[in-house]
C-alpha cells in the first residue's frame, strides 16, 4: 500500500485548498484543484523534487481550475475531471471566471465516469459523482489511504453552496448521503476550503445532513 503524504496549499483570492497527494516512497504526486498561484505551486514541486503525474479537478469553478493549465503545461501532465463537468469548464458563466475580471474557459484532457476506478502515482482512486455545487462536481476517494478529496461538496460541519448557476441543494445532499456518508468513519475529508474533517464527524455533527 502506497504511503500517502498530503500537503495543503491555500491559493487564490477565495482561499482555496490545493492539495498535493504525494507517494512518500516514489515522490510521484497528484495535484488536486490547483486553482491559482501556478508559479508558486510549480516552484514548490521543483524544490521538493516531486514528480507530478496528473491533476485532478473536483469541479470547474475558477478558484479550483484556474491554475491547472499552466501547471499541466509546465510538467507535461494531463488534467482529469468528471464527465458532466465539461459544460462548466467550457462556459465562463458557469465556471465563474468573470469574478477574476476576465471570462475564460478551462479544459480537461481526461473525463471520468461515476464510480470509475483508476491508478495514479501508486494510488488506487475511485470517482464519486456528487453534483449540486456544479453539474459535474465529484470527490476522489483513496480507499487504501482512508482519504477523500471532497472539493466544495462537503465541508467541516457544512456543505457546498448551491446558489451558483445550475446548482441544486437536493442533488448535493442526496449525493453526500448516498456516496460519502457510507464511507468508513476514519476517512479524512480534505475539503476545498477551510479545515479538514472526517466522515464520522460529519455523519454525527453536520447540521445539513
Amino acid at each position: 500500500m502506497a504511503p500517502l503524504k498530503v500537503e495543503q496549499y491555500v491559493v487564490g483570492p477565495v482561499q482555496t485548498n490545493c492539495y498535493f497527494a504525494v507517494n512518500d516512497e516514489t515522490k510521484e504526486m497528484i495535484l488536486i484543484d490547483p486553482g491559482a498561484n501556478a508559479d508558486r505551486l510549480i516552484r514548490i514541486i521543483e524544490e521538493e523534487k516531486l514528480n507530478p503525474v496528473a491533476i485532478l479537478l473536483t469541479h470547474g469553478h475558477f478558484d479550483h481550475a484556474g491554475g491547472a493549465a499552466e501547471v499541466a503545461a509546465h510538467f507535461g501532465i494531463k488534467v482529469y475531471a468528471e464527465e458532466h463537468e465539461r459544460e462548466t469548464l467550457d462556459d465562463p458563466k458557469l465556471n465563474l471566471s468573470g469574478w477574476t475580471g476576465a471570462e475564460t474557459t478551462y479544459r480537461a484532457d481526461v473525463f471520468l465516469k461515476d464510480e470509475q476506478e483508476f491508478d495514479l502515482a501508486g494510488f488506487h482512486i475511485r470517482v464519486l459523482f456528487t453534483p449540486g455545487h456544479t453539474v459535474g462536481g465529484c470527490c476522489y476517494y483513496f480507499a487504501y489511504q482512508d482519504a477523500l478529496f471532497s472539493g466544495d461538496t462537503l465541508f467541516a460541519q457544512s456543505v457546498g453552496r448551491t446558489d451558483f448557476p445550475k446548482g441544486s441543494a437536493s442533488a448535493l445532499i442526496r449525493g453526500i448521503k448516498e456516496k460519502l456518508l457510507p464511507l468508513p468513519d476514519e476517512v479524512t475529508v480534505y475539503t476545498g476550503h477551510n479545515d479538514t474533517t472526517t466522515i464520522g464527524t460529519e455523519r454525527r455533527y453536520n447540521p445539513y445532513l
